[in-house]
């Protein structure tokens, strides 16, 4: 398939911007960069969406969260919700790099959304991210009713690192007794981070996220190479994939990570779990939290927000 002119036409301008590779840079300058990029592609939070911002007592200190709210919704009425981890490879992102994709959704699908502002890598390493998400989770499923959420209708999402995340606490609320959840969105996740797949040889460099760029974040978040096996960091490992939420997993078809999308998808279907897979051919990792600069992104949103509405209001109705 070819690749979406949208998408040709940024990788063009990054190539002319000439800016820094992120192996290449600090954590701290590559942050830096990232969020510096970010407004322009992302532009400005909708209109019609509340926000609060609040932190919670996590394992390793605070953790800030954001609150989205569609001001349509009654003040007194309780909301389905989506609990979301943002993408950066686990090093970089934050409550306002994901801020316009997160009130995108709460406004379409008519839910609330809870941001989570996990610990990054490599001040916090594996487990702390992965352990900030769970945390956050159990505190709206214990305190989300005082804060206008349906507790029985909870998603957990994420894209890129928070799409890993995502799937990682999907599995440990199975299987530790943790909130029932009623969906989970994968947006171009990270599944497996000891294979390297052919969309990995395919898209090694040129196309956004690069193999190298990978390489940068499990050295940061998984120095242990040992630990890369762990379920929490390769969910596509586990020993199970039976009886979690219904997925919808989206991927991109110039992404690195394209084929471990695939295989998770494939394999929660032959598990038994219901998973819908969703590819958009022509885009690149990362497209969702680009509205400004990418149709596809905007697209990819409206699916999203349709998934979510349909699990978490329409069936919840039910």
């Amino acid at each position: 398939m070819a690749l979406d002119p949208e998408s040709q036409q940024l990788l063009d301008a990054m190539k002319a911007a000439n800016r820094p590779a992120w192996h290449t840079l600090s954590p701290e300058a590559a942050r830096e960069q990232y969020l510096a990029l970010r407004g322009n592609a992302q532009g400005p939070r909708p209109d019609g969406v509340t926000v609060v911002n609040r932190s919670i007592q996590g394992p390793g200190g605070n953790i800030p969260l954001r609150f989205y709210r569609p001001e349509r919704a009654a003040s007194d009425a309780r909301l389905p919700a989506l609990v979301y981890a943002h993408g950066g490879g686990w090093v970089f992102g934050n409550l306002d790099s994901h801020d316009v994709l997160c009130a995108q959704l709460a406004l379409d699908a008519g839910i609330s959304v809870v941001a989570v502002d996990y610990r990054l890598a490599p001040e916090a390493r594996f487990p702390g991210a992965f352990e900030d998400v769970v945390a956050a989770l159990r505190w709206v499923a214990s305190h989300g009713a005082a804060h206008g959420i349906d507790v029985q209708r909870l998603a957990i999402g994420g894209d890129s690192a928070g799409g890993n995340l995502a799937a990682a606490v999907s599995i440990w609320a199975r299987d530790e007794n943790g909130p029932k959840l009623r969906m989970q969105l994968l947006a171009y996740p990270v599944t497996d981070a000891l294979a390297r797949t052919e969309s990995y040889k395919l898209f090694h460099q040129g196309y956004g996220l690069d193999a190298a760029a990978m390489e940068w974040f499990f050295d940061h978040y998984t120095p242990d190479e040992a630990s890369r096996a762990d379920w929490r960091v390769s969910p596509l490992r586990a020993q199970s994939l039976a009886g979690l939420p219904p997925a919808l997993v989206i991927t991109a078809g110039y992404d690195p990570l394209r084929d471990e999308g695939r295989a998770y998808a494939w394999r929660l279907q032959k598990d038994g779990t219901v998973a819908d897979l969703v590819e958009f051919g022509g885009m690149m990792h990362g497209f969702l939290s680009s509205p400004m600069l990418l149709n596809g992104a905007r697209r990819g949103a409206a699916i999203c927000a349709g998934a979510l509405r349909e699990a978490l209001v329409l069936r919840g109705q039910q």
